[in-house]
């Protein structure tokens, strides 16, 4: 299986095994991008080749390409680890390794290569099998390429360390991006009052997704003014723990999704005490790839009960867009490529 450019985009047809790609050799922005052909990998045993349809973008997509925070650098300081970024695809399998059992060819599959070698944005991926789920029915490659990483953020941070309840009031700070988008559809399903808060541009789509109130952050501060919440989702983690404890009500907890590694560590270092003197918990989420939860995503988007917010598809020529859209911050939920275009 190879491709070949043509006037009317990329395009794939047998021959020399070669695909196209989006990829980069130093850190940087996103003028480092660049696409080039490269071999289609071979599945190792427990491994299924994917023709990739779509893969949609993340924050952990800009922050490998910049190498930032510093983290991202252990153990590939000179150099990037990954030469193709892009973790969340959606695709039809083509091929197994000798040992994979749980797919075959042909397959619609979805899932997370973060644990697994990264490479989504080409045209062709090998993944460990583990990391993949069946492709939601109902549901468009772009779409299913929307949910893996952003929905299963949102599921473990509402669910797993914000232990969220019906009839409590949630806060989701940077509504309007991908984890955010479905933070919003899942508080809203299990019977919680929502507010969203992202810049004004975002607010009528979030009410459009379920949220009661909306706020622009640009003009009001949650923090100093308003309601108590009991309970925060933090996606941006642009602000010190100190204020944001200040719109928790007693027993309330704040759960911080994304944010600079420094305002992590103090949030993990300030967690003890503020559970001791005030009453309210302090959480950091740290990003675990599960099966289980791309499959309660899956459940859900075949029962309609939540929908994928795509800003804009680009095709991969035009991928580099969409991973600088990702880092402006201006994207309303998903940025996705779609390799069809």
């Amino acid at each position: 299986m190879s491709v070949k450019i043509s006037n009317s985009g990329l395009t794939r047809n047998s021959g020399s095994g070669s695909m196209m790609a989006m990829v980069y050799d130093t850190y940087g922005t996103a003028e480092v991008l660049r696409i080039e052909s490269v071999a289609i990998p071979k599945p190792k045993d427990h491994e299924v080749l994917i023709e990739v349809h779509a893969a949609s973008v993340n924050s952990w997509d800009w922050d490998l390409l910049r190498g930032k925070p510093f983290v991202n650098r252990i153990g590939a300081f000179r150099s990037p680890r990954y030469r193709i970024l892009g973790a969340d695809i959606a695709g039809k399998v083509l091929a197994v390794g000798g040992a994979a059992a749980r797919f075959k060819p042909g397959d619609e599959v979805f899932g997370d290569l973060s644990g697994c070698g990264w490479g989504g944005f080409a045209q062709y991926v090998c993944a460990a099998e583990v990391a993949l789920t069946p492709k939601p029915a109902t549901l468009s490659y772009a779409e299913a390429a929307a949910i893996p990483q952003a929905a299963v953020l949102a599921l473990q941070g509402l669910r797993d360390k914000g232990k969220l309840q019906q009839g409590q009031h949630v806060l989701i700070n940077g509504a309007g991006g991908g984890v955010g988008t479905f933070a919003v559809q899942y508080a809203k399903q299990h019977g919680a009052e929502v507010s969203g808060v992202d810049s004004a541009d975002k607010l009528e789509m979030l009410k459009t997704v379920g949220a009661d109130h909306v706020i622009d952050y640009t003009k009001e501060d949650f923090t100093q003014s308003g309601p108590k919440y009991d309970l925060i989702l933090d996606v941006v983690g642009s602000r010190s723990i100190f204020p944001l404890k200040r719109a928790l009500r007693k027993k309330g907890t704040y759960v911080m999704i994304g944010g600079p590694l420094t305002r992590i560590l103090l949030n993990l270092l300030s967690a003890p005490y503020i559970s001791l003197l005030e009453k309210k918990k302090i959480a950091v989420l740290v990003h675990k790839p599960n099966h289980a939860d791309q499959l309660l995503w899956k459940e859900y988007a075949e029962a309609g009960t939540v929908r994928p917010v795509i800003d804009r598809e680009y095709p991969l020529a035009e991928a580099a867009q969409a991973v600088r859209k990702i880092g402006e911050g201006t994207v309303k939920g998903k940025a996705v490529i779609n390799m069809m275009l």
